[in-house]
This record gives C-alpha cells, structure tokens and sequence, in this order.
C-alpha cells in the first residue's frame, strides 16, 4: 500500500487527506496477460484508490478495459474485462 499522505509529509508537504493507493495483482493473471502482450506490462500491479473526501470515503481505480484499449488487441480486451468485473466485484463487497 502506498500512502499518498505519508509520502508527501515525508518530503515536507503538507497534505491532510486521507489517499491510499493499493497495487493489487494476481500472479496468474499478471502471467496470463504478459504472455499475450508484453506492453500490458505498463498497466501492471492494477491500482485501487481509497481517499476521503468531506467526510466520505471513496474508493475506485483506472478501469483495467481503458488501460488496455490503448494496446487495440480484442483479446486483451477481453482479458482486462474479465480482471476488471472481478476488482469491481471485490471493491462493492469492501463498501457493503
């Protein structure tokens, strides 16, 4: 988990928000996807973001089906809509 407060008061800047970014990844899936297209290596760990914001918490990530249509290969597609109904699955279960 990288936490976005923390680092920035660390280096001296002042941040009072509450911003966590946590890397999530599947090894089978990480294999899966880089055996079909090395580039997908650039969408890897997939982010979820959790932050408050007046008085909310909010929690959301790049959609993995956006990150992935900038490669143009249906398959990918296919396999970043697969991962990316999952994450959206697990983070509605995180807000029940």
């Amino acid at each position: 988990m990288f936490d976005i407060k923390d680092k920035l008061q660390e280096k001296g800047i002042e941040f009072e928000k509450e911003f966590k970014v946590l890397e999530v990844c599947n090894p089978i899936e990480a294999q899966r996807v880089l055996s079909e297209n090395n580039m997908a290596g650039y969408f890897l760990p997939c982010k979820i973001v959790v932050y408050e914001d007046k008085g909310h918490t909010h929690i959301g990530m790049p959609r993995p089906t956006a990150l992935i249509s900038m490669l143009n290969d249906n398959k990918m597609e296919n396999l970043a809509k697969d991962i990316e109904e999952r994450l959206i699955n697990c983070m509605n279960k995180a807000v029940e």
